[in-house]
């Protein structure tokens, strides 16, 4: 275990430095100049310019820039804000919170409506609701995010009036932030109704980021769950006359829960990457709207070190997602 382990950490390591480039390389290929784009239409002189690409370093050769941001990186310096002058890691920290606590609850949605939706249809293969259910699953995959997010918003929001257009909490309440997550913030805080408005605020962005990875979910469940109860020891445990029930949450599931933990440790870079789009819609103060701010500000700094702590969350669930493979699958173990 200690070998596959140490392995997947390598991998992972591997894939960190790779990351690290492509985010230094790639950002620097979008046209426009930093300098240019913060002075606006008011212009800015050739000497101030000369002088600014000095001061943030960008008159050097991209080369250097890049093994300097190495050094940077490896220190745990992720350089300063070109607008903010802030540290990017600071600016980062404090939005995440916002982030997270969306993800979390589109990925408890997707889980908690996906594997059931799975299940029940491999348990009703070729039926109206195996049918209904798959059916289902194709749409929410194939819906755009920011299209699925407006036309939540047309019809709940600015239709029925039952939830908010946008924000983490109502404008009438003020809530201290101790934690960075508002659930749990607006519960600890002596603000009647804030806990309430603040789920009010996270009902349609859960929806919405949660729909593709629920789709993804369910197809998987259902594809794993009909493999599984094709197996001789399902047959034979329906035969020893065990409960449905037993024979299909206590054996089938079990196995057919491999698969789908990987799927689920998967879904975390769809939920980041959908979070930018509906962190935009719903004006979602998280790390999607503040990459996307910066990149219209071509804010060289925040996007490398936003994009790096991004991927570097990934590469992390990843590589648990992996352990846990291991873990539930011992003949994953030895496999070279």
């Amino acid at each position: 275990m200690f070998r596959f382990i140490l392995t997947r950490f390598a991998m992972a390591a591997v894939t960190f430095l790779g990351i690290t480039a492509l985010s230094f390389f790639l950002i620097r290929a979008v046209p426009g100049d930093p300098i240019e784009i913060r002075a606006g239409e008011r212009g800015i002189s050739p000497e101030r310019h000369a002088q600014l690409l000095h001061d943030y370093g960008l008159d050097r050769p991209v080369s250097v820039q890049f093994f300097s941001y190495i050094g940077g990186v490896l220190q745990g310096d992720l350089g300063a804000s070109t607008v903010t002058r802030r540290p990017v890691f600071s600016e980062f920290w404090k939005l995440f919170p916002a982030t997270i606590e969306l993800g979390v609850c589109a990925m408890i949605f997707a889980v908690v409506f996906g594997l059931p939706a799975g299940i029940l249809a491999a348990t009703n293969r070729s039926s109206p609701i195996d049918h209904g259910i798959m059916g289902a699953s194709l749409t929410g995959y194939s819906m755009p995010i920011f299209w699925w997010g407006l036309l939540l918003i047309l019809i709940f929001s600015v239709g029925l009036g039952w939830t908010p257009v946008s924000g983490r909490i109502s404008a009438l309440y003020y809530v201290e932030p101790h934690t960075g997550f508002m659930l749990i913030d607006s519960l600890m805080s002596d603000e009647k109704g804030a806990f309430l408005s603040t789920l009010r605020c996270l009902i349609l962005p859960t929806i919405v980021l949660g729909t593709i990875p629920l789709a993804v979910i369910a197809r998987m469940t259902r594809s794993a769950m009909l493999e599984v109860l094709s197996e001789d020891y399902i047959r034979t445990a329906r035969a020893k006359g065990l409960a449905v029930k037993r024979v299909i949450g206590l054996h089938a599931l079990r196995n057919a829960l491999i698969p789908v933990v990987t799927v689920i440790g998967l879904q975390v870079g769809t939920l980041l990457g959908g979070a930018i789009l509906t962190e935009t819609v719903f004006a979602w103060p998280g790390v999607g709207k503040w990459l996307v701010e910066s990149i219209n500000r071509r804010d060289y700094p925040t996007l490398q070190g936003g994009v790096l702590m991004v991927a570097t969350l990934v590469i992390v669930v990843n590589l648990l997602v992996d352990v846990a493979y291991g873990l539930l699958d011992p003949r994953i173990r030895h496999v070279k």
